[in-house]
């Protein structure tokens, strides 16, 4: 395989790509906005389009205070959002006066062979207190492989910082087509969650 350059000296200078280089962009599918919402649940543009799927969480903000936002995922022709995952997690944390901070494994965040919602951050209901951030589906119409998942979501907390990150495996070769988003407990209040796909 032959390497292409770009014939230019510096990068200011480059007025065009190379032939052959292409992929990394985001096509929007869709975008759901709660409101009050038990549940955000996306049905339909997983499919085998596209080999990667990023949804990206805005404003995430929960009726309750101080609960989990979360996530699970139904295999083609299946309903109730309960595949098994196995996942690890955790977080960093700092307070806004500096008199705390940590990192540190959340035991109780992560599945081993579980089939609940999948922990993505604590989120509390202050006025001004909301999550943000982002989770990658790979390859979810695959019906040789498990479907891996990364996620990175950071919270505002009574005064903290927190940034958690999640990664794991859907335990089935049934292709994923299906999505859910929701609180351990409560409503989302409000938010945005967009889902794309990657070419």
């Amino acid at each position: 395989m032959a390497l292409l350059f770009a014939n230019n000296n510096s990068l200011s200078a480059i007025t065009a790509t190379p032939s052959g280089l292409s992929g990394g962009a985001l096509n929007l599918i869709s975008t759901q906005t709660a409101s009050s919402s038990s549940t955000i649940s996306f049905t339909s543009g997983i499919d085998s389009t596209y080999d990667e799927y990023v949804f990206k969480f805005y404003d995430i903000h929960p009726a309750s205070n101080d609960v989990a936002f979360q996530f699970q995922v139904n295999a083609s022709g299946q309903t109730g959002f309960n595949e098994t995952i196995t996942s690890t997690t955790f977080d960093a944390y700092h307070a806004e006066s500096g008199g705390a901070a940590a990192l540190r494994y959340l035991t109780g965040a992560d599945q081993a062979q579980g089939t609940s919602y999948q922990n993505l951050i604590n989120c509390t209901n202050g006025n001004d207190e909301s999550a943000a951030g982002y989770l990658h589906l790979f390859n979810p119409s695959s019906t040789t492989f498990v479907k891996h998942f990364i996620t990175r979501v950071c919270s505002t907390q009574q005064s903290y910082a927190n940034e958690q990150y999640t990664a794991g495996y859907i335990n089935t070769t049934s292709a994923i087509d299906e999505a859910s988003f929701k609180m351990a407990s409560g409503n989302i209040d409000s938010g945005v969650i967009k889902l794309y796909g990657v070419s």
